[in-house]
C-alpha cells in the first residue's frame, strides 16, 4: 500500500528526504497495483481527486494526521510509510482562497503528483 495526500507537513521531515515531481499515471499506476492509504485533509477537492485518480482518497477516519515512528519515517493509522504520494491541485498563478471558505473544486486548473521517499 501506498500513503495518499493532498499535502505533506514539512515540519513533519526529520531525517534525509528526496522529494520528486512525477506523473499522474505513476501514481495512477501504483495505486492499481498496490493500493492507497489515504489521508486526504480537503473535503472540497475530495470527490475531484478520487474521479481523477478512479480511487476514492475519502481517508477512513475524519481529519486524519500523520504521526512520526521512532525511525522520523511518516505513520498514518499505526502503518510506516517509507514513501508518500502527494497530489495536490494548480489554481491560478497568484491565487490565494479567501479567509475562512475552502476553494471550490470548479477553480482547479490541474494537478501536480510529487513523489516523497524516506531512504
Amino acid at each position: 500500500m501506498i500513503l495518499l495526500g493532498n499535502s505533506f507537513p514539512l515540519s513533519l521531515v526529520r531525517r534525509p528526504v528526496c522529494i520528486k515531481p512525477a506523473t499522474l499515471e505513476s501514481l495512477r499506476d501504483r495505486i492499481k497495483r498496490e493500493g492507497a492509504v489515504s489521508f486526504w485533509g480537503h473535503e472540497n477537492t475530495r470527490a475531484a481527486a478520487s474521479k481523477l485518480l478512479g480511487f476514492d482518497v475519502a481517508p477512513e477516519i475524519p481529519r486524519p494526521a500523520l504521526t512520526l515512528s521512532d525511525d522520523a519515517l511518516p505513520v498514518f493509522n499505526g502503518q510506516v510509510f517509507r514513501e508518500v504520494w502527494i497530489l495536490s491541485p494548480d489554481y491560478p498563478p497568484g491565487y490565494r482562497p479567501p479567509l475562512n471558505r475552502e476553494t471550490e473544486a470548479a477553480e482547479i486548473m490541474g494537478w501536480q503528483v510529487l513523489h516523497l521517499s524516506f531512504p
